[in-house]
């Protein structure tokens, strides 16, 4: 009875092979090679124009005439953000002046990601990482060639375990493994513990 009620039922609904190969082989790593370069190289291309402009890493004013340009509403045609609680949180930002230190966060944020996908460290965080700014861009009414950066990046997210094979993930997840994952601490304890006989004995 107590082996009933402990054996769980579960149901696995399979992926079709493809997107097994693509997510979790690592054989596809070398696919996914060629989408993180072509990305970093996007985000270090678009820093470089950034962090040697004094707009951008000095005074902010570029991030600035971005925003305001952004937030305007024309008396005829469409405004640049459709959504009004993000023109709302665009003109937040704005009236306090955040202009000032956001750009340099943008600027620098975007030479990290680059660096990141190409060397295939964290690749995970980073491609996340890209495509908030590519969502915040196009949020923003900037599509240019954000929303191709962006399904890039969603598919770099999906492929994080085999995305930084190729790279400093083979050496780094395999370090640090991942928060969610004890399977050392659960090897150790089950080599460690004892369970005890609780089976009633004869003539009990």
């Amino acid at each position: 009875m107590n082996a009933l009620l402990s054996r769980k039922q579960v149901r696995v609904i399979e992926e079709p092979g493809i997107v097994k190969f693509l997510l979790s082989d690592n054989r596809a790593s070398i696919l996914w090679l060629f989408v993180r370069v072509w990305l970093g190289y996007q985000w270090i291309e678009a820093a470089s124009h950034k962090i040697g402009n004094p707009a951008w890493v000095e005074t902010g004013d570029a991030l600035k005439g971005f925003w305001t340009s952004a937030v305007a509403i024309p008396e005829t045609g469409r405004a640049p953000i459709s959504f009004d609680w993000y023109r709302s949180f665009i003109q937040g930002l704005l009236d306090a002046q955040a202009y000032t230190w956001f750009a340099k966060v943008i600027a620098y944020g975007e030479l990290l990601v680059g660096i990141a996908l190409i060397l295939g460290i964290f690749v995970g965080i980073a491609a996340f990482s890209s495509g908030l700014m590519n969502w915040n861009f196009m949020m923003a009414g900037s599509a240019s060639s954000n929303p191709l950066l962006f399904v890039a990046a969603v598919g770099l997210v999906l492929a994080w375990k085999v995305a930084g094979y190729i790279g400093l993930d083979y050496f780094a997840l395999n370090f640090l493994g991942t928060p969610w994952s004890r399977d050392k601490f659960i090897e150790n304890s089950e080599e460690q513990l004892e369970v005890p006989d609780l089976a009633p004995a004869a003539g009990d």
